[in-house]
Parts: structure tokens; sequence; C-alpha cells
């Protein structure tokens, strides 16, 4: 299971910086959705990080099918996390509250 990367080159920088592979650059509305697309095609990424302000910029369909996918996890960085809690998704993910 590998982890991708979508955002604006800024939020994406450091996340390369850390050595993950997949990081795609995405500026505009369109790339984004185009990028989040390709990254649901690609059956070797377990987890998906966002910036929590792009899943407001996803067009709503694609955003649904993001806050529901168990792979990849979706995880929204920073500000409002875009639907479920961390926790939520992790329960979802793995079947078990790690947190009890």
């Amino acid at each position: 299971m590998e982890i991708a990367v979508i955002g604006e080159s800024s939020f994406v920088l450091g996340f390369r910086l850390a050595g993950i592979q997949k990081t795609y650059v995405a500026e505009s509305d369109e790339k984004l959705a185009e990028e989040v697309n390709r990254v649901l095609a690609d059956s070797e990424v377990g987890i998906l990080v966002l910036k929590g302000s792009d899943m407001d910029r996803i067009p709503r369909r694609l955003r649904t099918i993001l806050e529901d996918s168990v792979k990849p996890t979706v995880i929204a960085i920073g500000g409002d996390e875009g639907g479920e809690s961390l926790r939520e998704r992790i329960k979802r993910s793995v079947g078990v509250d790690l947190w009890k």
C-alpha cells in the first residue's frame, strides 16, 4: 500500500521531501478532480491525503465517493476535515475503534 498526496505545490512539497513518491500537483479545480480520479483508479494507493479546503473544491459526486471510500482511505489535513472524522475513517478501514 502506498500513500498519495494531491494539492497545491506548496502543500505537496513537504510530502515529497518526506519521501512520498505519489504526489500530484493540482492548482485548478479541474486538475484536482482529474488527479483524484487517477488516484482512485490506482489499486496500489491505500491512503489519499488532501488539504481540508481542497475537499470543498472537489465536485459533489466525487466528494461523496471520497467520503465513502475505504480504499483508499481519504485523510483531509488542516482546516475543516471535509466530512467524517479521522477516528471514524480508521474504524471503518480496520473494523476496530482503536481509541477504545
